[in-house]
């Protein structure tokens, strides 16, 4: 995280929250998207190299 993180803290001093800057907000979505696509296609089979050149050619 950036320095440029702020917290909200509760009536006892407890973070509750974050705010930070939209850029870096926008970039963890980004990986979070990244993340649920790579889990979501974990147990697709693979496919040789040979078969990868003939699909793209």
């Amino acid at each position: 995280m950036s320095a440029a993180e702020q917290y909200v803290v509760d009536e006892n001093g407890n973070k509750v929250a974050v705010i930070l800057p939209i850029q870096e907000y926008e970039h963890l979505r980004e990986d979070l998207h990244d993340l649920a696509m790579v889990a979501e296609r974990r147990d697709e089979g693979t496919i040789s190299l040979a078969d990868l050149k003939k699909r793209v050619m």
